[in-house]
């Protein structure tokens, strides 16, 4: 299959019409490049908060339920353009705020994958980057979730949630994990680029990040936006050396084009030169801490 993860920037909108248009041309333009599946990013809903006002936009607590609010009719778009298109369409995430989670009181930070014919999956995050809960007050939402699709087991692990192992390995079973994120600066990528390359060796997977990129002043939460489109494979057999299948320019808007043949994924997981995914359990059983050796 052909994947195509973003490099999304945001933009005030100044009517629904506008963000039609948008997501319309990027889907269509990843569509006609052949790809399968369409990748976009970690609160790349956030631009709908502009169509309540700059005001609404850039005060946080108003604009999670402006977003919130729009959320409906943005999951009707992606729904038709992926049947339109005949692809499968991760939307860029966003707060939400129904259907949530016995005890769930707040906005979760929620990913949706969009398949032709109708078919939805939804995957909330599950650790709460620090600005999240200490400052925006998002929460976590429902479980980890592997979905069965035609292009293959998809796992969904939202920015942060890379960066955890037991995630991961959660999503044991799913051929690609979709590494939604926004970050704003270079640390903050490169700590969502390494988890998503350290979940392509433990679980001798793909994964795909797509990152938003560049300024929105309107908004405090998505204000600076540093990252590229990503897509990785273990560094064995049927793969990159490198383990980096493509990789786009910092910061630089656009689609990332990668092709992922799950044969490869079948083939290293059976006979790789490591077996790393196999070989989990080796770990285990062990003391949660290394002895500490006097060595003076």
């Amino acid at each position: 299959m052909k994947i195509a993860t973003a490099a999304y920037p945001l933009d005030v909108l100044p009517d629904w019409a506008a963000y039609e248009d948008k997501l319309t041309r990027w889907v269509a333009e990843a569509a006609d490049y052949g790809a399968h599946l369409l990748v976009f990013p970690e609160y790349g809903a956030m631009e709908l908060a502009t169509l309540a006002g700059l005001d609404v936009a850039a005060d946080l607590e108003a604009s999670l339920h402006a977003v919130a609010d729009r959320l409906g009719d943005a999951d009707a778009l992606h729904a038709h353009l992926a049947d339109q298109f005949g692809v499968h369409i991760l939307a860029g995430s966003g707060p939400a705020t129904t259907a949530l989670p016995k005890g769930v009181t707040r906005p979760v930070n929620r990913a949706r994958l969009f398949a032709p014919g109708g078919s939805v999956g939804v995957q909330d995050k599950q650790i709460m980057t620090r600005f999240e809960a200490e400052t925006w007050d998002v929460v976590p939402g429902g479980p980890l979730q592997v979905f069965e699709t035609a292009l293959g087991k998809i796992g969904i692990l939202i920015c942060y949630d890379s960066e955890f192992p037991l995630l991961g390995r959660a999503l044991m079973d799913a051929d690609l994990i979709l590494v939604p994120s926004v970050t704003e600066a270079l640390t903050g990528y490169s700590r969502v680029r390494i988890g998503a390359q350290a979940r392509t060796l433990e679980n001798q997977c793909v994964t795909v990040m797509a990152s938003v990129v560049g300024t929105a002043s309107w908004s405090e939460a998505v204000d600076i936006s540093v990252g590229a489109g990503g897509i990785f494979g273990p560094p064995d057999v049927g793969f990159p050396d490198t383990g980096v299948i493509a990789l786009g320019q910092m910061n630089t808007p656009g689609w990332v084009y990668g092709d992922v043949d799950l044969t490869a994924i079948a083939h290293v997981r059976a006979n790789g030169g490591v077996l790393n995914r196999r070989d989990w359990h080796a770990q285990m059983g062990r003391d949660d801490r290394a002895i500490v050796t006097s060595l003076t």
